[in-house]
């Protein structure tokens, strides 16, 4: 098999990852992005935002967990450190249904890049110390919140041994990354996350993840599809009726792999996938 010609595991065409992600603001904050139409006067604290916001860790991830088990479905939970010590009784049941853990920073509202690199690395530590003592298992990948990586992120995480990161917006499928410390495998983030319908119909949801996977399917092998989806939004029964019903729609699909996102990092390292461009594999 040629070095460049990504191929997902007997011969499936697209493979799916599940990103499930539970998040925890700094004390008193709250998401930018909420259900309400009015705005409240400037230094207002959002007293319902914040309400809002934890119905991730007290219904939405065992609701999102529920509906994958009942599909056999594996997925990785990206963790705030934080939500490991607000909700360890969720983050530790996610993992003990089978799926996977990842970091995913200590708060929501954190920036690294605002950060010097003591205090990078040491949140990175801190949120993989804080995962492995909820979930029982180190984690081997990350996703930084809101976007907010430094130019030196990759290198630290690839000092704590991480495997593979999602802070990849430059392309659809694996690949690698060169580091001080390392190579590091990205795996690409979602297009098209759960809050994008906040205020839409849900139902936008399952029509771009179906169109989204009919053109890969049909028209670009060794495709990779991230179906991303937050606890304290996709996990609201109107938000989950939706997801699942992605879920059942790949399922019904010929050649799919779900997988873990540890899982394709693996693959693709023991395959020795070293160039997964676009034109490394459409232009030949």
């Amino acid at each position: 098999m040629s070095k460049e010609a990504l191929a997902w595991p007997k011969g499936h065409r697209v493979a799916v990852v599940v990103s499930v992600l539970l998040e925890t603001w700094s004390e008193g904050k709250s998401p930018t992005y909420f259900p309400r139409t009015t705005p409240l006067p400037p230094g207002s604290r959002d007293v319902a935002g914040i309400n809002w916001s934890q119905f991730g860790g007290n219904e939405g991830i065992w609701r999102l967990s529920r509906n994958l088990n009942d599909l056999a479905i594996p997925a990785t939970l990206f963790c705030n450190g934080r939500s490991c010590e607000v909700w360890p009784e969720a983050v530790s049941a996610f993992a003990k249904a089978g799926h996977d853990v990842a970091g995913h920073g200590y708060l929501q509202d954190q920036t690294l890049f605002s950060m010097n690199a003591d205090r990078e690395r040491e949140t990175i530590k801190k949120t993989l110390d804080l995962i492995e003592k909820t979930a029982g298992k180190r984690p081997t990948g990350w996703v930084t919140p809101i976007y907010g990586w430094s130019e030196n992120t990759l290198e630290y995480l690839a000092e704590a041994k991480l495997a593979w990161c999602s802070d990849a917006l430059d392309a659809t499928v694996p690949y690698w990354r060169a580091t001080k410390a390392g190579k590091m495998l990205m795996i690409p983030w979602s297009d098209f996350v759960d809050n994008r319908t906040l205020r839409a119909s849900p139902k936008v949801y399952f029509e771009v993840y179906k169109e989204m996977f009919d053109y890969l399917h049909a028209c670009e092998p060794g495709a990779l599809m991230n179906l991303g989806v937050h606890s304290h939004f996709g996990g609201r029964p109107a938000m989950t009726a939706v997801f699942r019903q992605i879920l059942e729609y790949f399922r019904s699909q010929k050649d799919v792999w779900f997988a873990h996102h540890h899982e394709v990092a693996k693959w693709v390292t023991e395959q020795g996938f070293d160039n997964t461009s676009y034109t490394a594999r459409f232009s030949k």
